[in-house]
């Protein structure tokens, strides 16, 4: 199935450019690889030059993205480490700490549209990525247990693990049906999530300091949980595009793509749990 996740959705887009035949036809209903491969009626990662589905030594296997995926995240937490030790949030440090951590915070957006937008994975890119994300997380995480909920980030890291567990149970036990309108529901609720994002950080900078509301109170926390659920829901997606991959035949390569694509779901969930978590602590 394609996803509304802007990185999942170029799973295959290269090849979709093909001439009209060069897909391998999947009869609806028919199963792949063993899952069931109603959703396509043509192999969405064929190429011309395919004959049936990809060679094993040369598709992706759900080890190759377990494994990419542990090397991404392990990326992220090292930088996390290393930033919180390193780069302390003490009064004599704290600007300094936070322009490194804003710096990071932006190299990571770029390297994440310049990939988002590439034709292949590029494991620099992503582990670049993981790097300059872990690094902004060290600090922002370091001053949020620091300043307004001591223990808190524990809490939250348990929680985003929670989360993803969950959700992967749900998936698995077929709880969550994924499907064109599941994708479609959550990409219109992530655009609305977006857009209220963005009118809050206007009303914070130009006029009201508290914005919408959404950094206090009930109305805060009922936001960080609508965010934890989109993130589940967006972690779903992601789990059955790499299903559908694997299934397909999609090339090895892109096992690193879709490492991106859940460390991004992961760093989602985790700022909206820890959203939530710090509230909640500072209300009581």
């Amino acid at each position: 199935m394609r996803t509304s996740n802007p990185i999942f959705s170029r799973w295959g887009g290269s090849r979709d450019a093909g001439p009209a035949g060069a897909h391998q036809p999947s009869p609806v209903g028919a199963t792949v690889a063993g899952h069931q491969a109603g959703e396509y009626r043509t192999n969405p990662y064929a190429s011309p030059a395919d004959t049936g589905l990809r060679a094993a030594s040369t598709a992706v296997t759900m080890d190759d993205v377990i494994v990419r995926t542990a090397t991404t995240l392990g990326t992220v937490t090292l930088a996390a480490v290393a930033s919180w030790l390193l780069l302390p949030v003490d009064e004599a440090n704290l600007g300094r700490s936070y322009g490194i951590a804003v710096a990071a915070a932006l190299g990571a957006f770029v390297l994440s549209l310049v990939q988002a937008f590439k034709r292949s994975p590029s494991p620099a890119l992503i582990l670049g990525y993981a790097a300059l994300e872990g690094l902004f997380l060290g600090v922002f995480s370091s001053t949020v247990s620091t300043y307004i909920a001591p223990g808190v980030v524990v809490q939250a890291v348990l929680g985003t693990f929670a989360v993803s567990a969950g959700t992967l149970i749900a998936y698995r036990m077929r709880w969550i049906r994924v499907d064109q309108r599941f994708a479609g529901f959550v990409a219109a609720a992530a655009t609305g999530f977006l857009l209220l994002l963005v009118a809050d950080s206007l009303f914070s900078t130009f006029g009201a300091g508290g914005g919408l509301g959404f950094h206090s109170g009930g109305l805060g926390i009922a936001f960080g949980l609508i965010g934890i659920v989109l993130g589940a829901a967006f972690l779903a997606l992601d789990l059955k595009q790499v299903e559908d991959a694997v299934a397909y035949g999609a090339p090895r390569e892109e096992a690193w793509r879709a490492s991106f694509g859940l460390t991004m779901t992961l760093v989602w969930i985790y700022l909206e749990v820890l959203r939530v978590l710090t509230i909640f602590n500072s209300d009581n």
